[in-house]
């Protein structure tokens, strides 16, 4: 079937407040501290439960797809989002106010996972990659916003009202029964202990990665077993075993958490630079942030039309070259003018969504159609779980660098901590790109590369 370019703006619409309710709440977290009297590390879980909820969410509803009609999902996913909106509007105390942005997370979490399987499912091979890229831009564009917008609303309102800005999301829920096509469930068991197992598994790491509690590496160790051990034994497995024995998909699950992690470490780390270093408000590290963003939106969507025509695998190598000169610019400028430092963003975000865009189009190809929805949902959760670790990794080495020494000798003083972050991340995409280069360039050509298109198109 030919995919409507209109449900494709619907998919934007609501992935646009999906990501836009992320990461507004970046600005409002000292506001929300101070109201609730919280030590950082129970602020934290405003983000970070949001986002671990989120990437689970987004497997769960990717393994859903393969039993129930994304149709439904949607539908049920939006519903509990803006359910969890009203929850935390309404909030008085702080686990009232937890509840609420989990709630966000469950529904939420439906938006990205079943965009990116409604493209795979109905889309042709040769048209996917502009479908993903128009994803991934509506991502940069939500993360460009996000700031300035939860700036905006919580400095001349209150956070509180942050809550009701996706509640628009509610007019896109016509739009989905009326566009997207019929489809029959299939009679087929959901493994609701496998993916308890892998929930709990994803929630001890990141535990132990974000909060430091020490129980938490050996509860995802025995969650982890017990994961191992269920799919191995059920009937109709959370996921199947055999996923991930390919080794082009396990290694583009590496190459996304290693390169995109370091982008979400990027973003946590330069509002703590501007702040600390050049002394801006917020609304003035919106306005840094901003350019880069932007243009990161606009190459996103260039990136995905070009891996139709090129190939995916060359877009990938191109985004990470870009991420590699971004990183190497701010570990030089981090502590010198904005003006300077948005440069480097520039570059930065510019590799973040050539490689974002492309990325999933290369990992897509790897997959069976049976496993296409549990696949590209474990390719989400691998997304947003990086970011968890990105933002921990950065906060740690700025803090164990605060006072130097620094890697790079030529960064100005007082910023060895900020300096150190981008010389880390550096090292993070090297390694990545090596990996995507032994696995991809050298291997046969994925379905759906150019010149596999071209030659069915001739024949």
């Amino acid at each position: 079937m030919e995919f409507p370019a209109r449900i494709v703006t619907v998919f934007c619409y609501t992935l646009f407040f999906s990501v836009l309710n992320a990461t507004m709440f970046n600005v409002a977290i000292p506001d929300i501290s101070r109201q609730f009297h919280l030590t950082p590390p129970e602020v934290s879980w405003v983000l970070t439960g949001y986002v671990a909820t989120f990437g689970l969410g987004a497997i769960t509803y990717g393994k859903l797809a393969d039993v129930y009609p994304i149709k439904l999902l949607i539908t049920i996913g939006l519903l509990l989002f803006n359910a969890g909106s009203l929850v935390g509007f309404f909030s008085r105390w702080f686990p009232m106010l937890i509840a609420g942005r989990l709630l966000q997370a469950v529904g939420g979490s439906c938006i990205p996972s079943l965009v990116m399987l409604t493209a795979i499912r109905y889309m042709p091979v040769a048209m996917r990659g502009r479908i993903l890229a128009a994803v991934s831009s509506t991502i940069a564009c939500g993360g460009a916003f996000g700031p300035i917008i939860g700036g905006f609303i919580a400095g001349n309102f209150h956070w509180r009202y942050l809550f009701l800005v996706s509640s628009s999301t509610l007019l896109a829920i016509p739009f989905y029964h009326r566009l997207l096509p019929a489809e029959k469930g299939r009679k087929e068991r959901f493994d609701f202990l496998g993916g308890a197992l892998l929930g709990a598994t994803v929630i001890s790491f990141l535990t132990f990665v974000a909060q430091s509690f020490l129980w938490g590496f050996p509860a995802g160790l025995l969650f982890l077993t017990g994961f191992i051990l269920r799919i191995h034994r059920a009937d109709t497995p959370f996921m199947l075993p055999g996923l991930f024995r390919d080794r082009r998909y396990r290694n583009g699950l590496l190459t996304l958490f290693l390169a995109l992690g370091t982008a979400f470490g990027m973003m946590f780390t330069l509002p703590l630079m501007l702040r600390n270093l050049n002394h801006l408000d917020t609304q003035a590290i919106g306005v840094v942030i901003f350019p880069g963003a932007m243009t990161a939106a606009v190459l996103s969507f260039v990136g995905g039309r070009l891996s139709d025509r090129i190939g995916s695998v060359t877009v990938v190598q191109i985004g990470l070259g870009f991420l590699l000169a971004g990183y190497s610019l701010l570990s030089l400028l981090a502590g010198t003018r904005p003006q300077f430092i948005t440069m480097g963003l520039i570059v930065s975000y510019s590799g973040f969504s050539i490689v974002q865009s492309s990325l999933a189009k290369t990992v897509s190809l790897t997959l069976s159609p049976n496993q296409s929805g549990v696949g590209m949902g474990m390719y989400n959760l691998t997304f947003f779980v990086s970011g968890t670790f990105g933002a921990a990794v950065a906060g740690r080495i700025i803090e164990s660098f605060a006072n130097g020494p620094a890697f790079n000798p030529f960064v100005a003083p007082r910023a060895e901590g900020y300096s150190n972050v981008f010389v880390l991340f550096f090292g993070m995409v090297a390694c990545a790109a090596w990996i995507f280069q032994r696995t991809f360039s050298a291997a046969e050509p994925l379905p759906g590369s150019a010149r596999e298109v071209c030659e069915k198109g001739v024949g």
